[in-house]
């Protein structure tokens, strides 16, 4: 597994614990260790995403239709939290890897029907985007 799905898992866990513990972020950073190849940039996206979660959670709402962001699962919603971000914010990761990487994630820590779910929000944000 690569450092970028080592990192996204770690974001991942880390998105669910804060939303679980609402804690202060530097603390609760400090008590997540990681190797610092995979921390720096976990830490730096956990930031920024925490940061923007309302704007995340709206955009994922608009894409869902008759699913409110505080009814989907915590692992979901935070892949696509994540997932969403990175489509909006982070142009040096093409498109493809976003889907791939969160579909994965997915099947990992999600439950059967997560991959497709996750699959469509995303499809449906993406194309809400203009070019």
């Amino acid at each position: 597994m690569g450092e970028r799905r080592k990192s996204r898992e770690v974001l991942l866990q880390l998105l669910f614990q804060a939303e679980v513990n609402a804690p202060n972020t530097e603390k609760f950073l400090e008590h997540f260790p990681q190797a610092p190849e995979v921390s720096g940039r976990s830490e730096r996206l956990f930031v920024e995403i925490w940061e923007k979660r309302k704007a995340l959670d709206y955009t994922i709402e608009e894409a869902s239709q008759n699913w409110k962001v505080s009814r989907m699962s915590l692992v979901d919603r935070n892949i696509l939290r994540l997932a969403c971000y990175e489509l909006l914010y982070c142009k040096d990761v093409p498109m493809e890897v976003v889907f791939d990487e969160a579909i994965e994630i997915a099947k990992r820590y999600g439950t059967e029907d997560s991959p497709s779910f996750v699959n469509g929000i995303l499809d449906k944000v993406r194309k809400s985007q203009p070019l």
